[in-house]
Formats: structure tokens, C-alpha cells, sequence
């Protein structure tokens, strides 16, 4: 067997197995569109005398961290034949992935689970979930008057992408969109968007949206301010004599519009989403900025990362006065650290979903109270988030 990228006369063959596990089919109009969008270069097969035998993709983004964008490798369209699973195909695949992801500079990889166990094997973890709500039209945010219009239907999309590059920089983990992943990913022909314009003009929240069944189906509502979600939701709610209620989907989860509704009774769900896996551990402390501890002392960081061995390891962890974090790799054992942690545990510790003295609490990190103490007092308190699917 061979790992090697995919050609471009291999569509076929890579739909085909796309369609066969995802369970869907292509109509012929689809599928000439699909032909024209594919990148073999980014798609990654196992073969077996010239036969596909299992495939993954591995898509280039940026994401946002601390603000900042980060290089990331999103794992996707992961398919085997029924015939050849459990004979660890995807985890070649997978192991082969992170060494190509680590030699590209991606310092981070996501991935949406068919089954969170399983990848878990492998490092990648929990790092976001969101919530969804399912509000009547009776019990609607109250409409209120506001200074700004809303205007439907009429927004670009660079404008669109400006509200959502301002509200997607607040958290850790979300997709800086391009204007061909706005068009192609996010956007659809179904979608109606409105925007909310400030008095002076300026454009504030916008929010994807459709009406199926009778349902007021929220996509997307980003805003600015305080004005533009009241201006937003008064939009909304005049859908009340359309429709019996509204569903948003894909809200982060430091979202508090129960609390503001007449009612906060209303039926709520929380959704663990996609996981994350450093990449490069080394590089990503490196390029992430710390809060500066009370004692500049170093510890020692022992990582458990079988799948890719550049992070295994005991290491020398420092944080500078200006709050740059260095780490170098030495020899030693597990023994000798003063903290110890999977790859899936740092990885979510630095990415603000999990805190350090909670996951000590139950065992996902252990180390003395002293070293314990200093990680929860260098990583900055963040929220995660992610409004897209790849």
C-alpha cells in the first residue's frame, strides 16, 4: 500500500467513496460543479495496486487565536470501503496527515468526529461546543425602538465578512472566512441576510436566515452592539404573524438571550462541536502570548504524544517578562516533570476551553499544586467558538 496525494483525473473514484459512506448522491448538475471545485492536491488516499482504499482531506485555514491567525490544517471527508475498515487504514492516514500538516506550518489541526472516542486516540479533542435554542414566537425578544434600519437582502459580502471578522476575533478557534468559503460554504441560495445599520450608517450585526415550515431558521446572528442586536431581533420578531417560533442554531456559548427574553424558560441544547489537536507544540507556545506569572520560574512540561513524536517528550517551559512562552525539549524522563498531559489536554488548555486547575482536578493533568498553580496563572481566560462545518 501507497499514501499519496490524489490526481485530478481520480474525482470518480474519490466521489464515488465519498458518496457511498456519507450515504448521499450527487445529481449530475452537482457533480460537474464538485468536479470544477476539486483540489486532488489537498486530498490524501490510501492505495492498494492503483485502487482508492481510503481517503482524507486535509483543507488549509486560518484561525483565530488571541486575535491573531494561526496556520491550521481541517481534517475532512475521512471514508473508507466498509470492507476494509478496522484494518487501520484511517490511522495511517491520520499519522501521515500530521506529518504533512507539521512540514506545511500548520500549528493546528480541527476536525468534526463521526466519533469522538476515536479520535481521541489520536489527540484531537472537545474544544467547542454551541448552544441552540428553540424560542415561540410569543415569547420573541420584546420589539423595541431603536436608532438604525434594517435593511434585507442587499448586503456584499466583504461587508458581511467585516461584522463577522470583528465578532469572530472575541474568541479562540473560529475560521477567518474568505470570500470563496462565504460564497461556496456559508452562504446559500435558501439564505435571506439582514444587516443593521447604525444612524450614522454604519453597518453594526447582520443575520443568515430562512423560513422553512413555518420556522423562522436563524443561521447566523452576529452583532457588533448592543443597539444592533435589539435592532436585529425587532427584525425577527415582525416575522411573529409568519411564523410560530424561531430555531438559532450554532449560538456560542457565552451567549445570554434566555436571560433577556420575557421568559427564559425556553427549550435549550448544548452541542459539543469540533475537536483540536496541536500540531506543533513547540511552536504554537511560541507564538502565543502568556500572561506573566508572579515568579519567572521554569517547569518542566512532560507531553504524551505517541502520533507525532516531535512532541513527545519532557520539555523546559519559560515564560518571559514580556509574555512569551519558550519551550525546549531535554532529556528526561516522566518522573523529572512537574507537569504531565496528553497532547488533547494541552491542547485545550491553551485554547482557553478547559482551565488548568480543573482539569488537575480530574486527572487529565497531573503535576505538584505549585506547577498547577503557575499554569492557571499564565494562560489567559478565553472563550472558544466555531460557526462554520468543513
Amino acid at each position: 500500500m501507497i499514501i499519496r496525494q490524489l490526481q485530478a483525473e481520480e474525482f470518480e473514484d474519490s466521489l464515488s467513496l465519498s458518496e457511498y459512506a456519507f450515504k448521499y448522491k450527487m445529481t449530475s448538475e452537482d457533480k460537474e460543479k464538485a468536479k470544477e471545485r476539486f483540489k486532488p492536491e489537498r486530498v490524501w488516499g490510501i492505495f492498494e495496486q492503483e485502487k482508492l482504499e481510503a481517503k482524507l482531506m486535509i483543507i488549509p485555514f486560518r484561525v483565530n487565536i488571541q486575535g491573531r491567525a494561526i496556520h491550521m490544517g481541517g481534517i475532512a471527508g475521512v471514508a473508507t470501503w466498509p470492507e476494509n475498515r478496522r484494518q487501520g487504514l484511517v490511522a495511517k492516514l491520520l499519522s501521515h496527515s500530521l506529518q504533512t500538516m507539521n512540514e506545511a506550518g500548520q500549528l493546528l489541526s480541527f476536525l468534526h468526529p463521526f466519533l469522538i472516542p476515536f479520535y481521541r486516540k489520536f489527540g484531537w479533542e472537545v474544544y467547542c461546543e454551541y448552544k441552540k435554542y428553540s424560542i415561540p414566537a410569543a415569547n420573541f425578544p420584546a420589539k423595541t425602538e431603536v436608532e438604525g434600519s434594517v435593511i434585507r437582502d442587499h448586503s456584499d459580502i466583504d461587508e458581511l465578512n467585516g461584522m463577522y471578522r470583528m465578532f469572530a476575533e472575541r474568541y479562540n478557534g473560529t475560521l477567518q472566512r474568505d470570500k470563496d468559503w462565504w460564497t461556496h460554504t456559508v452562504m446559500s441560495e435558501e439564505d435571506h441576510h439582514a444587516v443593521f445599520y447604525s444612524h450614522s450608517g454604519e453597518p453594526e450585526g447582520y443575520v443568515l436566515y430562512k423560513i422553512e415550515k413555518g420556522e423562522l431558521v436563524i443561521d447566523e446572528l452576529v452583532h457588533l452592539t448592543e443597539t444592533a442586536r435589539k435592532g436585529l431581533w425587532t427584525f425577527l420578531a415582525n416575522h411573529d404573524s409568519m411564523v410560530t417560533g424561531a430555531a438559532l442554531k450554532m449560538v456560542p456559548s457565552d451567549d445570554i438571550l434566555p436571560y433577556l427574553l420575557p421568559d427564559p424558560r425556553i427549550p435549550q441544547e448544548i452541542y459539543p462541536y469540533f475537536m483540536a489537536r496541536l500540531v506543533n507544540a513547540k511552536a504554537f507556545v511560541e507564538s502565543y502570548s502568556f500572561n506573566v506569572p508572579s515568579r519567572l520560574q521554569k517547569q518542566k512540561l512532560y507531553i504524551e504524544d505517541k502520533h507525532a513524536p516531535w512532541n513527545n517528550g519532557l520539555w523546559e517551559w519559560s515564560i518571559s517578562e514580556e509574555g512569551k512562552g519558550g519551550l525546549e525539549q531535554i532529556a528526561g524522563e516522566q518522573a523529572q516533570a512537574d507537569l504531565i498531559c496528553g497532547i488533547g489536554t494541552l491542547t485545550v488548555l491553551l485554547m482557553g476551553y478547559k482551565r488548568p486547575e480543573e482539569m488537575s482536578r480530574y486527572g487529565q493533568l497531573t503535576g505538584s499544586e505549585t506547577a498547577i498553580q503557575w499554569f492557571e496563572e499564565i494562560v489567559p481566560q478565553a472563550t472558544t467558538a466555531l460557526f462554520d462545518f468543513f
